[in-house]
């Protein structure tokens, strides 16, 4: 209970030095739970929004799809800033680790601003260019508008827990996710079918309450981050823009966000691939998605603790311990997805009957979600592998794998599964753990090799 208790709550832990295991759970507990809250946007929103029908289902995983990319630049941007700030707190350089900060928070408003504006202008086109049937873009375009148009939340939001997370403040970061999530929990119903003088705005709602409660989150981290409430205290001069600074973060994020965009872009080929199998299909396979999503998310809360342990042990000049971390966060990783896989093999059918009563859809989902499960036990180590590079700042590795796991094996197998072999979606399906496993075993092979240990950030 006090380990729970200090994991909550945050603590001063030097996690170059401190007992391991104690290490790796401070820093999961509130990962985990970061992680789990963020994934539940996703759930939610798909909860409430199934009972508009097929249509505005299929909309909202072709706007998933889109937002990939800003999920890629988010999350590539956060490779870099937990890298570097990692490894400063490792070297015991804490105002170096904040000036970082600050220079990300620079980048990542620009980049927002610019991505938002044009996903907002190009919303329907953007919908249509993915395949989507009138019936899709009529429902969903209003969705996609704000979802696209409000993308500067999602960029920031992950982009400054990322900083949290490197420098070690995890409960930080769980508690913007709190207050998020919510916002939204509360907003989502109301919002989609209306309440009193509230008009129902349909799936638009349910962007405008995603939207609305990740700006929020964002609100709370500015405010801890300036208030100085953990490890990160930037001053108002950390604004002004650091060549030098800014230099380490362009390398690093543009290669963890190829990186990135590498994985997300393969997710919109498979739905694009998917939409010409007609909206059940894709429906069915939104559905399992979001569910095989919320399942990963708490082991990227796992595999993001050992990218901080690998970070910042790395800058400690203990190589040894980085090491010891991703062994034993691979070991929890791997025996939390073997149960969740047994639990989607075995329990498919009762999960998807939460979200859907259309028999033709629910036989997709069940079918994706029991395939996808068979791959997770060894997708657990990738996971963490893959994270343990980008925290050692070795960011051009998982890029080059992920590269060749889901372009050069994913991709054509898919389309070769779906159409030349006649198996249809599920050869689409089928093609997404023959590629995670790939990846997982290759990033083992690397890893033993060890040249990510001489990472320089």
């Amino acid at each position: 209970m006090s380990l729970l208790k200090d994991a909550l709550r945050g603590s001063d832990f030097d996690f170059t030095a401190g007992p391991l295991g104690r290490a790796v759970l401070l820093l999961a507990i509130p990962m985990v739970l970061e992680t789990v809250l963020e994934s539940l946007f996703a759930v939610v929103d798909i909860f409430w929004v199934s009972r508009l029908g097929p249509a505005a289902v299929a909309a909202v995983g072709l706007t998933e799809s889109l937002l990939s990319v800003i999920y890629a630049l988010a999350m590539g941007l956060g490779i870099g800033v937990t890298a570097l700030v990692a490894r400063r707190m490792g070297e015991q350089r804490p105002e170096a680790a904040a000036r970082a900060t600050a220079q990300a928070l620079l980048l990542g408003t620009v980049a927002a601003l610019v991505l938002g504006t044009a996903g907002a202008v190009l919303a329907p086109r953007l919908l249509a260019l993915m395949g989507a049937e009138p019936a899709v873009v009529a429902t969903g375009a209003g969705y996609t508008r704000v979802m696209l148009g409000g993308e500067a939340t999602v960029i920031l939001l992950f982009l400054m827990n990322a900083a949290f997370r490197g420098a070690g403040d995890a409960a930080i970061a769980m508690r913007v996710l709190w207050t998020a999530n919510a916002v939204n929990l509360v907003l989502d119903p109301i919002l989609i079918f209306g309440l009193g003088p509230i008009p129902a705005l349909g799936v638009t709602g349910a962007a405008v309450a995603t939207t609305t409660g990740r700006g929020i989150g964002v609100l709370v981290q500015l405010w801890a981050l300036w208030r100085g409430r953990g490890r990160l205290a930037p001053a108002r001069a950390d604004l002004t823009p650091d060549p030098a600074t800014m230099g380490a973060l362009v390398r690093l994020s543009a290669t963890g966000t190829l990186q990135m965009c590498v994985g997300m872009l393969s997710w919109i080929v498979l739905v694009r691939i998917l939409a010409g199998f007609g909206s059940v299909a894709l429906a069915g396979y939104t559905i399992a998605i979001r569910l095989v999503i919320f399942a990963l998310f708490p082991s990227w809360g796992l595999s993001n603790a050992a990218a901080t342990l690998v970070g910042q042990a790395l800058g400690a000049r203990r190589p040894e311990r980085a090491v010891a971390a991703v062994r034993m966060a691979g070991r929890y990783n791997f025996w939390f997805l073997f149960a969740v896989g047994v639990l989607f093999v075995a329990g498919a059918p009762w999960l998807v009957a939460r979200f859907t009563a259309d028999a033709a859809v629910a036989a997709q989902a069940v079918a994706c979600l029991r395939v996808v499960g068979l791959g997770f036990p060894i997708y657990a180590w990738g996971m963490v592998l893959t994270q343990a590079f980008n925290g050692a700042g070795d960011t051009w590795t998982p890029t080059w794998l992920n590269l060749l796991c889901f372009w050069i094996l994913e991709l054509p197998l898919a389309w070769a599964l779906a159409h030349p072999a006649g198996i249809g979606p599920l050869g689409v399906y089928a093609a997404i753990p023959v590629a995670f496993s790939t990846l997982a075993v290759a990033s083992w092979a690397l890893f033993r090799r060890g040249r990510w240990q001489q990472a320089a950030v």
